[in-house]
C-alpha cells in the first residue's frame, strides 16, 4: 500500500518550535485501511507538532462522528468521537514502534507518516459497545427491540416474587447470623 501523501508530514524543514495540521477525515481514509464497519466518517483532526532539537512531540486530537450500526437493533446511527493522543519521537540507529507512545526512527529520515496513529485513535475512541440512543431511551421503534422483548426470559419477575414467599424455617436461621 502506498502511503496517503497529505499525512506524510516533511519535518526536517520545519523550524524548530510549534506546527499545526488540520485534516478532515472521511470514508475514504478508512477504505484505505480496508476497515469498512463506518458507513460515513466526519471526524476533524488536529495535530499540533513540537519540533525540538532532538525530538518530536505530537499532539493529536479528534472530534466527529461517524455512522455505525446498533449492537442490538443493526439500526444505524450517528456516534460521536473524541479522543487525544500524545507520541513522542525520537532518533535512533534503527525504527522501533513497539512502545505506545515513543517512536524511534532513524536518524537519517526526514518525514513521518501520521495515517496510521490517526486511524487507531479514531477506533480507539469507538465505546466497546455501540448502542444506538434510541434503544437507551426507549424512543427506538424497531421489530428487531420487540422480538428481543418477547424471547426475553419472563421468570425474572416472577422469581422475586417468589423469593418474599419464604419459608419460615430460613427465616430462623437468618437470626442466627444477625445475633453475633
Amino acid at each position: 500500500m502506498k502511503p496517503l501523501k497529505e499525512f506524510m508530514i516533511p519535518f526536517v524543514g520545519l523550524k524548530l518550535g510549534k506546527h499545526h495540521f488540520d485534516y478532515q477525515i472521511d470514508k475514504s481514509f478508512f477504505e484505505y485501511f480496508e476497515y469498512e464497519d463506518f458507513s460515513n466518517v466526519e471526524v476533524n483532526t488536529t495535530l499540533q507538532l513540537e519540533k525540538k532539537t532532538t525530538l518530536l512531540e505530537l499532539h493529536f486530537e479528534i472530534s466527529g462522528h461517524v455512522n455505525v450500526n446498533c449492537d442490538l437493533t443493526n439500526e444505524p446511527y450517528d456516534q460521536d468521537v473524541k479522543g487525544e493522543f500524545d507520541l513522542v519521537v525520537k532518533f535512533g540507529e534503527a525504527y522501533n514502534d513497539e512502545f505506545e507512545d515513543i517512536l524511534i526512527i532513524p536518524h537519517g529520515e526526514y518525514e513521518i507518516n501520521v495515517a496510521q496513529y490517526i486511524y487507531e485513535l479514531i477506533i480507539l475512541s469507538m465505546p466497546a459497545k455501540r448502542i444506538h440512543p434510541g434503544v437507551e431511551d426507549g424512543t427506538l421503534d424497531s421489530d428487531i427491540l420487540k422480538k428481543l422483548e418477547e424471547l426475553s426470559p419472563k421468570g425474572l419477575n416472577e422469581a422475586k416474587e417468589s423469593s418474599e414467599d419464604i419459608d419460615p424455617r430460613w427465616n430462623t436461621l437468618k437470626k442466627l447470623l444477625t445475633d453475633k
